[in-house]
């Protein structure tokens, strides 16, 4: 038996995530965006929380709105700043939102190093620059590296293009991005999924992010087809 959950219910995937907790949430800007789930997550009311992605939200949507209920304490991103990043440059100007910021290699190395067990790293990346502060370095062959921690996240939302039965993820093109290691390096995984096959439906060639790193998967086709049901019965 599958240990995955499949459901159809958005607010059932998010169930049980506590204030304070740690949220990778995937996508490159909005490419990849798990927007179903982290409205979900609005809705369940969790704060406090310190999320990590590649970007501090955009426009009004997605994480921007999450940031914009007020329930995120610090953001660990790579461009806090874009042009339709308003809600949080209110919100940091405000002193509302800590930031870390963290070159987009060093976020992706972080959680892989957490997903594949790895206590720490050395890196150019930094060395020299503001973001180095505080950290160990260590010149190696003549050339001098900066040491980062893996970043673990207690909930990773996620957004994939299939998943099988047991939650054997698929992804569609740019999407992808940070999803696999946001998927490993979480207690607890949550991914969105525009549709769910059968178990063997899938070529195991082109499963990026395999069932073990999937806790629940959302089911966004049940979802769709119970509303197309509603409009149906209504007419």
């Amino acid at each position: 038996m599958s240990r995955v959950s499949i459901v159809s219910d958005p607010d059932a995937a998010v169930a049980g995530i506590a204030d304070g907790a740690t949220v990778l949430v995937g996508g490159f800007g909005m490419a990849g965006m798990p927007v179903d789930l982290v409205d979900a997550l609005i809705r369940q009311g969790a704060s406090a929380l310190t999320v990590v992605s590649n970007n501090a939200g955009n426009g009004d949507t997605g994480l921007a709105a999450l940031l914009a209920a007020g329930r995120v304490r610090k953001m660990i991103c790579s461009f806090p700043r874009q042009s339709d990043s308003w809600v949080f440059d209110g919100l940091y100007r405000a002193g509302r939102v800590d930031l870390e910021v963290v070159p987009q290699g060093n976020l992706a190395e972080r959680m892989r190093a957490a997903g594949a067990g790895i206590g720490a790293f050395f890196t150019p990346t930094g060395v020299g620059t503001p973001l180095a502060e505080g950290k160990e370095t260590r010149t190696i062959d003549g050339r001098d590296y900066v040491l980062e921690y893996p970043i673990h996240g207690d909930v990773a939302l996620i957004r994939a293009h299939i998943s099988d039965r047991m939650g054997n993820l698929v992804y569609r093109k740019t999407a992808r991005n940070f999803g696999p290691v946001m998927a490993a390096a979480a207690d607890l995984t949550i991914a969105e999924v525009s549709t769910v096959v059968p178990v063997g439906a899938l070529d195991p060639e082109n499963v990026v992010t395999p069932s073990i790193f999937v806790n629940r998967v959302l089911d966004l086709s049940a979802e769709e087809t119970a509303v197309e049901s509603i409009g149906t019965e209504a007419s």
